[in-house]
């Protein structure tokens, strides 16, 4: 297997049936812990950078030539954005010293939450998706993951502000 499709797959997660992107978003997230239980959300936001580039580079190589640039299988792009919708439950973890897996609320909602806007594809993530291109594919899902992240730090907001008091 070449390492430019085992980047675009995720090692190979991407070939799973039905949904690969749904797939490789729920796979984002016990790697993304791993990353955060070794070097906190510094260590999660190092990684979800250098495997943008390191996704747009596969993805390029993968799609060369063909006619699809957004093939089902490359889901490298969903993790990337799956990490940044969950970087503010782990930064929040960080920040008062709570084990990540106690704030599983903010997991789902960052899961579903991604999901949603990666689907639905709103305003820039959708403006992203019509590139057609490799850096359309990655960057939809960025800003899918910025929404994400958005919606997180809001439902975090309401819970403790309204729920808790």
């Amino acid at each position: 297997m070449k390492l430019s499709h085992l980047v675009a797959t995720f090692a190979g997660v991407g070939h799973l049936k039905p949904a690969p992107g749904t797939w490789g978003s729920i796979a984002a997230l016990p790697v993304a812990w791993v990353l955060s239980l070794i070097g906190g959300p510094l260590l999660l936001a190092i990684a979800a950078v250098a495997l943008f580039f390191a996704g747009l580079w596969a993805t390029r190589a993968e799609t060369a030539g063909k006619a699809n640039h957004d093939p089902s299988e490359v889901v490298v792009d969903e993790v990337v954005g799956q990490w940044i919708a969950f970087f503010p439950v782990v930064f929040g973890a960080w920040h008062v010293g709570f084990p990540l897996i106690d704030l599983w609320p903010g997991w789902v909602t960052a899961l579903l939450a991604f999901r949603l806007f990666d689907i639905w594809k709103p305003w820039l993530v959708g403006r992203a998706d019509r590139r057609d291109d490799a850096v359309g594919v990655m960057l939809d899902d960025v800003w899918a993951g910025i929404f994400a992240a958005v919606v997180v730090v809001a439902m975090a907001a309401f819970f403790h502000l309204v729920v808790m008091r």
